[in-house]
């Protein structure tokens, strides 16, 4: 069903919008984007590659994929090493964001672009066009104040070539993402609070499952956690379930009797899943948090070794907005889990996010109809 009609023309918008690819996180969050502009008429390309390009594909069979080159950045095995792994691969992530404004000029041209939008792609911009830059770090949390301020002067030297910054998280209340979505200071740009952004309803269903396991984020930690994971499953009573985050992927690996495990499914599927599921286990990755917190279930978060980011998220999260459990991955009391997890799941506050994130969207879609 379509949304209201507002000022549709002959010839439709056509938006093409771009996720970041390191995890899988950036390509579903756009997922609801894609479906609102759908609602309201606008023609929508995608450009990704590899897993991502295949998940979207899987959830829009319809909508043209453009082979877009990713920055693959590799995350390092060891905390301690994270910092130096990721500093090594900076020539090539700026190669990469100058390759990739190149790429977006030429196909703005070809392919009759009216607007563009980029999930954390700094270089996901046209001067000629509207551009809008999606980021819930407008403050970059590096474990160290010095490279806060540098990694903020250098993400708002990038957002700041854009038309607009959107921001999946609330403005005011409850928020999801504290102060790296709440700065001391905004970007030049105008900024909109778009409201967490989930692929995922709310909708009855009975536990049937005592633990879902949802392994996300780029190599070699999400192998790492999984090869501890089938160790350590076994300690757990009842019915396991263990999605690898591995789209297109048909590998078959050996699993103890307890345990259930998927390459990937799709999002409907996967909704369903965790709604059956007593208690979650996950990373604290951001795209994670508003789905778990869209579907208000009771989780426990387990932040990536040496992400800064996601170890913020975890502790914030769980000590100051009381909505999740989290520890450190090597600190994991396995026999533990439904009781810590469960601690947290009364009187969460429920939210208000669809609509924010349709009004956001539909004042967009308004503008760019009313500038052609």
């Amino acid at each position: 069903m379509n949304g209201e009609n507002i000022n549709i023309e002959a010839k439709p918008l056509r938006v093409l919008i771009s996720p970041l690819d390191w995890g899988l996180g950036h390509a579903t969050r756009i997922i609801t984007i894609v479906e609102i502009l759908q609602k309201y008429d606008v023609q929508v390309l995608i450009a990704a590659e590899g897993a991502a390009a295949l998940l979207l594909q899987t959830e829009f069979p319809g909508i043209k994929i453009l082979s877009l080159k990713g920055y693959r950045v590799r995350y390092s095995r060891s905390k301690k090493n994270f910092i130096f792994k990721l500093a090594g691969q900076l020539p090539g992530i700026f190669a990469s964001i100058k390759r990739e404004n190149r790429w977006l000029k030429k196909v703005v041209m070809d392919h009759k672009i009216d607007a563009v939008i980029s999930d954390n792609r700094f270089g996901f911009y046209h001067r000629s066009i509207p551009s809008v830059y999606i980021t819930h770090q407008l403050f970059i949390e590096t474990g160290k104040k010095w490279m806060n301020d540098l990694a903020q002067k250098i993400h708002y030297k990038y957002i700041n070539r854009f038309t607009e910054c959107w921001v999946p998280d609330f403005e005011e209340g409850i928020t999801l993402a504290g102060k790296l979505s709440h700065p001391e200071k905004l970007p030049n740009v105008p900024v909109s609070y778009l409201g967490p952004l989930s692929r995922f309803k709310k909708e009855k269903e009975n536990i049937s499952d005592q633990l879902l396991i949802i392994l996300s984020g780029p190599e070699p930690q999400r192998t790492i956690w999984e090869k501890e994971i089938l160790q350590q499953v076994k300690k757990i009573p009842g019915s396991v379930i263990l999605v690898r985050g591995l789209p297109g992927n048909d590998e078959k690996i050996a699993a103890p009797a307890n345990l259930t495990i998927y390459n990937h499914i799709p999002a409907r599927e996967l909704n369903t899943l965790i709604l059956r599921s007593a208690v979650i286990l996950s990373r604290s990755g951001y795209s994670t948090v508003m789905d778990l917190f869209a579907l208000q279930k009771a989780a426990l978060l387990v932040p990536t070794p040496g992400q800064s980011e996601q170890e913020y998220l975890a502790d914030y999260l769980h000590l100051d907005q009381h909505l999740f459990y989290s520890c450190r991955q090597h600190e994991m009391k396995w026999e533990n889990i439904f009781m810590l997890a469960g601690d947290f799941l009364e009187n969460r506050p429920v939210e208000d996010y669809l609509s924010l994130n349709e009004q956001v969207i539909k004042k967009w879609i308004r503008s760019l109809r009313a500038s052609k």
